[in-house]
């Protein structure tokens, strides 16, 4: 019998979470910047209580993100945090340092923990590694291929999950380094270029490479740092029945910079498929109009790509 995979979102406020939950998610990752990475939005622990008094009554499930990077600071906050998450009835940490992990099975064993360390789950052995450390899910690179992918989930007992739709990060800094650039130019006077910068911000500001000046890497500030994101959007609609026939257990929809109506859609359209295909495996056959519904509300400025799935692995 083919298990149903998870269809796993993100939420940037609680109109968000309870509209995609009426759109198929089955679960949400959510947390506040202190503590996660990359967040749609700052879930504090009186909202994550909303949000599994919410969810669990329809048997949607919450995650907590706690994969930022800890600094001294952060370490001594963990324990108190981590029995807040036990209290609030978070179903799982998402972490990437062991001193959430450690944190957690001192404080709040009954939690599990999915490993998501990003660029470099590369491998089954690191996976299974955490996993005799106590995670029970681990999160794939993105920059893993469709074969590599297969071959982790051939080699784990642990959940394995993958990013199918949206942004994927291509670079992080600790810095804000365009805040810090502005700061720069308005102290040498540029008043004209910092208004520009900072209105650019508020519509979104891009990087763009000489070489490459059709392609624009949308750049997203937040307490944790600068992230660069990717210029085109991932979409592994069309390929979601070789991911479900490899028995992959997670499936992420990433909303981070996207409108509420777009992730809406997009939810909509994966949960479709992954009904479609449950309901009868070897006669499934992909209906197009689901990827049209996704291209009709897509920004025509970036492309529905299948990232590195079908593609070698680069670093």
């Amino acid at each position: 019998m083919t298990v149903k995979p998870e269809l796993l979102a993100t939420a940037g406020s609680m109109e968000e979470l309870e509209r995609l939950a009426a759109a198929g998610a089955d679960a949400f990752v959510l947390g506040e910047a202190r503590y996660g990475m990359r967040l749609s939005g700052d879930f504090d622990l009186p909202l994550l209580s909303e949000a599994v008094r919410y969810a669990k009554p329809r048997g949607i499930r919450i995650y907590a993100a706690v994969n930022n990077l800890i600094d001294n600071e952060t370490v001594p906050l963990l324990p108190d945090y981590v029995k807040g998450l036990d209290a609030a009835g978070v179903e799982a940490i998402v972490f990437g340092d062991p001193a959430v992990l450690m944190a957690v099975r001192q404080h709040a064993p009954k939690l599990e923990l999915h490993w998501n360390t990003e660029m470099t789950a590369t491998n089954y052995a690191t996976a299974n590694y955490w996993g005799r450390k106590g995670a029970s899910r681990f999160v794939l690179a993105r920059e893993l291929n469709l074969e590599q992918v297969i071959e982790m989930k051939q080699h784990t007992e642990l959940e394995v999950q993958v990013q199918v739709h949206g942004m994927t990060n291509i670079y992080h800094s600790k810095r804000n380094l365009v805040n810090s650039y502005m700061d720069y130019r308005s102290s040498a006077g540029v008043s004209g270029e910092q208004q520009t910068l900072r209105a650019d911000m508020e519509s979104g500001l891009y990087l763009i490479e000489v070489e490459r000046q059709d392609e624009r890497f949308p750049i997203y500030e937040d307490r944790n740092g600068t992230h660069i994101m990717s210029s085109d959007d991932l979409c592994m609609l069309e390929g979601l029945d070789e991911l479900m026939a490899a028995g992959i257990d997670s499936f992420k929809v990433e909303g981070l910079l996207k409108s509420i109506e777009y992730n809406e859609t997009v939810v909509r359209s994966y949960r479709q498929a992954i009904d479609q295909y449950i309901a009868d495996p070897a006669g499934y056959r992909f209906n197009e109009q689901l990827l049209d519904d996704i291209r009709a509300v897509q920004d025509q400025e970036r492309e529905l790509s299948f990232g590195f799935f079908y593609k070698e692995q680069v670093y």
